[in-house]
C-alpha cells in the first residue's frame, strides 16, 4: 500500500493551497482517508477526514471554514483544500487511510510520506 501525498510548498499568509494523496495497493473505497499535520516541535494533530464513499467529512475547530477535505474514488484520492492560510498552518502535512472510517482518535492502517507547508506571514 503507498499514500503518496504531494502539493506543499510556499505561500503567504491568506493564500490558498491544494494538497493531493494518491493511494494505491488498497480497496480505496473502502477506506476512510484524512490529512493529520505536525509543526515543528510539536505533536502530530489531526486536521480533516472523510468517510469511505464521501458521505461524511469532519474538520478540526482550528481548520473549520478554511479547509475542505474532499475524495475522488475513481482516481484513489484525497484532497485538501487550504484557503485563508494562516503561519500557524506551517507544518508537515500527513495522509492517512483506516479501514471505512478515520477520526481524529483514529490510528491509521496506512500513513503517507508527508508533504511540507509553509506560510509565511
Amino acid at each position: 500500500v503507498q499514500l503518496q501525498a504531494s502539493g506543499g510548498g510556499l505561500v503567504q499568509a491568506g493564500g490558498s493551497l491544494r494538497l493531493s494523496c494518491a493511494a494505491s495497493g488498497l480497496t480505496f473505497s473502502n477506506y476512510g482517508v484524512g490529512w493529520f499535520r505536525q509543526a515543528p516541535g510539536k505533536e502530530r494533530e489531526f486536521v480533516a477526514a472523510i468517510s469511505a464513499r464521501g458521505v461524511s467529512t469532519y474538520h478540526d475547530d482550528s481548520v473549520k471554514g478554511r479547509f475542505t477535505i474532499s475524495r475522488d474514488n475513481v482516481k484513489s484520492t484525497v484532497y485538501l483544500q487550504m484557503s485563508s492560510l494562516k503561519p500557524e498552518d506551517t507544518a508537515v502535512y500527513f495522509c492517512a487511510a483506516e479501514y471505512w472510517i478515520l477520526t481524529d482518535q483514529s490510528v491509521p492502517d496506512y500513513w503517507g510520506q508527508g508533504t511540507l507547508v509553509t506560510v509565511s506571514s
